[in-house]
C-alpha cells in the first residue's frame, strides 16, 4: 500500500486490526475430508492465513466452514461463514454492477443494445458511437483492460473524465477482452438510469430484496472487527478498505471493486440464480431476464453477461476445474474470492480468502489458481454423491 493510496483511503473507514475474539468456525453440517485438505493446503502453502467455503444446492447448504485465521496470527478471529466480510473485489462486478443491471433490464429501464452514448454523450466519437451496454457486459467494447486512475487522476471527477475521454484499442463488439473500465463504465450508466449512487442501486436493488444483509461498500466502523483484511500498512493488517486503488478514488464505490461481503449472504446470491429469480413466492427477476444474462453473444467466447464460464480449450488449471457441466458459470476475485454455479448439477460453490493480504508464497495468484481448480473438482465430485 503506497502513501499516495493511503492517503485517498480517508475517503473509507480504516482500521489497523487488533486481536478479536474468535468465533465459532465449526458449522459444517457433515465431514468432506477432501473440501478440508485442499482448503487447508492453501494455507500451509502460504497463499493464504484464512478462508471460508460454503456449498449448497437451490433450497439448502451442504457444507460451510471457516478456516484459518484473519491474519498469519493465531491471536487473531478464525473467519465465519456467516458474519466474516471479505473484499469481494472483482465478485463486486457479478454481485453487485451486473445485478443492478439485470433488475434494470428486467423492469423495461435499461436497454442492453442500446449505445452508451445514449447515457454519457461525452463517451462518443468514431468506434465509441456502436459501443453498447451489452459490450461493457460481455467485455466486447474495445475497452482497454485498465488504467492506473490512482496515479493520473485526483478524484472520482477526474478518473470519470479520463474513462469518458479514453479510446478504443480493438473494434467493438468483435472479440472479448476482460477490463476493470467496462465495469466501471457501466456501474456510472446505472447510476443515470436509476437516478442514485451505485451503492444505493445495489442495497435498493439486490442487498434489500435478496435478504443479503451483510453485503455493502464501505463498511462502517462497528463492523471492521468483522472484515477480514486483504492489504497491509507498513505491517499492519487494514481492514475495510478495497485491495484496489482505483476503487479507492471512486471513494471505495465503484463498478469493478469495492463491495464487501460474507459467505452466507453470497450462498443466498448463488441460490437466486439456481431458482432463476425466485425468493420464496416472489420473483426477483423473470426467469427469461435470467437466461438472457447467461447466454454468450456470437463473438464474446466464454463470457456470458458479466459472467464468465468454463473454456474448455484453456490449459492448466481455471478456477472451474474439470469436472463442471457446460452450463456452469462464475467468477474470481484478486483478493482471493470465488463463486461459481452449475445449474445442472444444481450446485454453488463460494470461496472466500484473503490472498491479498500478505501472501508468504511467490506467485500466490498462480497458487491459488490451483487451489480453485482442485477444490472445484472435489465438489463436483461431491454434486454426483447427493
Amino acid at each position: 500500500m503506497t502513501s499516495r493510496f493511503l492517503s485517498l483511503a480517508l475517503a473509507a473507514p480504516l482500521v489497523l486490526m487488533a486481536p478479536v475474539p474468535r468465533p465459532a468456525a465449526r458449522t459444517a453440517l457433515r465431514p468432506y475430508p477432501a473440501i478440508d485438505a485442499a482448503v487447508r493446503a492453501g494455507i500451509k502453502r502460504g497463499l493464504y492465513p484464512g478462508a471460508v467455503v460454503i456449498i449448497g444446492r437451490h433450497d439448502r447448504i451442504l457444507y460451510q466452514r471457516g478456516y484459518g485465521h484473519f491474519t498469519w496470527s493465531r491471536r487473531s478471529a478464525v473467519p465465519s461463514p456467516a458474519t466474516t466480510l471479505w473484499d469481494l473485489a472483482s465478485l463486486s462486478k457479478v454481485v453487485g454492477t451486473t445485478a443492478v443491471a439485470l433488475r434494470l433490464v428486467d423492469q423495461g429501464l435499461l436497454d442492453l443494445d442500446a449505445p452508451v452514448t445514449q447515457y454519457f454523450p461525452a463517451f462518443g466519437g468514431g468506434d465509441k458511437d456502436r459501443v453498447t451496454v451489452r459490450m461493457l457486459l460481455d467485455h466486447t467494447s474495445g475497452l482497454r483492460p485498465f488504467i492506473p486512475f490512482y496515479r493520473t487522476a485526483a478524484s472520482r471527477e477526474e478518473a470519470i473524465t479520463e474513462l469518458l475521454a479514453d479510446s478504443l484499442r480493438r473494434e467493438p463488439g468483435m472479440t472479448p477482452e476482460y477490463s476493470d473500465l467496462n465495469a466501471i463504465l457501466l456501474g456510472l450508466v446505472l447510476e443515470r438510469v436509476g437516478g442514485l449512487p451505485l451503492d444505493s442501486l445495489v442495497a435498493r436493488e439486490v442487498a434489500r430484496p435478496l435478504g443479503l444483509t451483510h453485503t455493502r461498500y464501505r463498511p462502517p466502523p462497528a463492523l471492521l472487527p468483522r472484515v477480514a483484511p486483504s492489504s497491509s500498512w507498513r505491517g499492519q493488517p487494514v481492514a475495510g478498505v478495497p485491495n484496489d486503488q482505483n476503487a479507492v478514488v471512486f471513494g471505495g464505490v465503484a463498478g469493478h471493486a469495492g463491495l464487501f461481503s460474507t459467505g452466507r449472504d453470497l450462498a443466498r446470491y448463488a441460490q437466486t440464480w439456481l431458482r432463476m429469480g425466485r425468493v420464496g413466492k416472489r420473483t426477483w427477476v423473470r426467469a427469461a431476464t435470467m437466461q438472457l444474462f447467461l447466454t454468450a453473444g456470437e463473438r464474446s467466447g466464454t463470457r456470458l453477461l458479466g459472467w464468465d464460464s468454463p473454456d474448455t480449450s484453456a490449459s492448466g488449471p481455471t478456477a472451474f476445474g474439470e469436472r463442471l457441466s457446460s452450463a456452469a458459470y462464475g467468477h474470481t476475485g484478486w483478493t482471493g474470492t470465488q463463486i461459481w454455479i452449475d445449474p445442472k448439477r444444481d450446485m454453488f460453490l463460494i470461496f472466500l480468502t484473503n490472498r491479498s493480504f500478505d501472501p508468504h508464497r511467490a506467485r500466490s495468484l498462480a497458487g491459488i489458481r490451483d487451489v480453485r481448480s482442485r477444490l472445484s473438482d472435489v465438489v463436483a465430485r461431491l454434486a454426483r454423491a447427493n
